[in-house]
């Protein structure tokens, strides 16, 4: 059982450490807010799992993922935040301070609370993708297309999300096979047509990724396919005499069987998350778009509240806005906490 809440009244609480959360600690810090930042299972989220970022403003010679997290947890750290180690299973929302229940036992208090806990990408579960992810193997084109100039790749899955990376990458790519588990696509008929009519891509029905091969040192040089004429051979007996089994010589292979987003902890509070869990933020009085959540004092950022572009670049503005919204907001605050006492008989 979770002990009595810290004494301790946070003015900020940022759930996530990758760079939407690294982000708004810095807005955060310099405004002397204080933050306390919690590292979650994944410190410095899905962007420590890719080797070199080429796409984002101000490294003109690229950046590891590793290294742009470092950075800017010292940045961040350097303005006075503070990061400490905790999942939160657990948020109550109903009244002020939100009390927040972590798997240690322990229960941090805080007057607003900004969810940056991002998306995490579905795996597939083949062998090898545990060591080359990031190595060749990519949940995002977008970030990685560009390394794989000529090459050979495979996307795995059959949705939208599965077309739109196949389509990026077939601009770089020499050749884009789309592997899928069914003979029919999941995707749009318009995104499917898009990418049948490319000449640069291709597509392997009722088949699955098995294994990848290759070392970090080489990056991925192949990859075993499974097939069965009737779809989802992996859950077919083996042996079977139908299913088959080969190996192909591939530079790139990209997940792109969707994501799920972080956000778990808020169920059962009154912040409004879509049927896939993303963060669904609301707009103010004007018409126009927030951070804030459908609960005053909780401000959404990054990949959790965004199921479209899913890149760093957007995680940190969307931070850097929740930051500021949350401190908008505390001003707000004080402001009417001051008056109440103000007017106290």
């Amino acid at each position: 059982m979770n002990g009595p809440p810290d004494a301790t009244v946070h003015d900020i609480v940022i759930v996530g450490s990758g760079i939407a959360g690294l982000s708004a600690a810095v807005y955060a810090a310099r405004a002397d807010l204080e933050p306390l930042v919690l590292e979650g299972p994944e410190p410095g989220g899905q962007l420590t799992l890719t080797t070199d970022i080429e796409n984002y403003l101000g490294f003109p010679e690229g950046i590891s993922g590793m290294e742009l997290i470092g950075n800017g947890k010292e940045q961040a750290e350097r303005f006075g935040a503070e990061f400490t180690h905790g999942t939160v299973e657990n948020a109550t929302l109903a009244e002020r301070p939100f009390e927040l229940e972590l798997s240690g036992g322990k229960t941090l208090r805080t007057r607003t609370l900004l969810v940056a806990s991002g998306a995490s990408a579905r795996w597939v579960g083949a062998d090898g993708e545990d060591e080359l992810m990031g190595y060749g193997l990519s949940t995002c084109a977008t970030c990685d297309g560009a390394f794989h100039r000529g090459d050979d790749v495979l996307v795995i899955g059959g949705g939208d999300s599965a077309m739109e990376e196949a389509l990026f990458l077939a601009k770089f790519a020499d050749n884009v096979t789309v592997v899928h588990r069914r003979e029919a696509l999941r995707a749009s008929e318009i995104m499917a047509a898009r990418a049948r009519d490319h000449d640069a891509i291709g597509f392997r029905w009722n088949t699955e990724l098995e294994a990848l091969h290759g070392s970090r040192k080489e990056g991925i040089t192949g990859a075993t396919l499974i097939s069965h004429p009737d779809g989802h051979p992996s859950d077919k007996a083996d042996p079977d005499d139908d299913i088959v089994r080969e190996t192909v010589d591939v530079g790139g292979v990209f997940y792109a069987i969707g994501h799920t987003p972080n956000t778990e902890f808020l169920a059962g509070t009154d912040v409004e998350r879509d049927e896939r869990g993303y963060l669904r933020p609301r707009s103010d009085a004007a018409g126009r778009a927030t951070t804030e959540t459908q609960v005053a004092g909780v401000f959404a950022a990054g990949d959790g509240a965004d199921p479209r572009y899913r890149q760093a670049i957007t995680a940190a503005g969307t931070g850097s806005m929740a930051a500021l919204d949350a401190e908008a907001y505390l001003e707000t605050l004080d402001h009417t906490d001051a008056a109440t006492v103000e007017g106290s008989p």
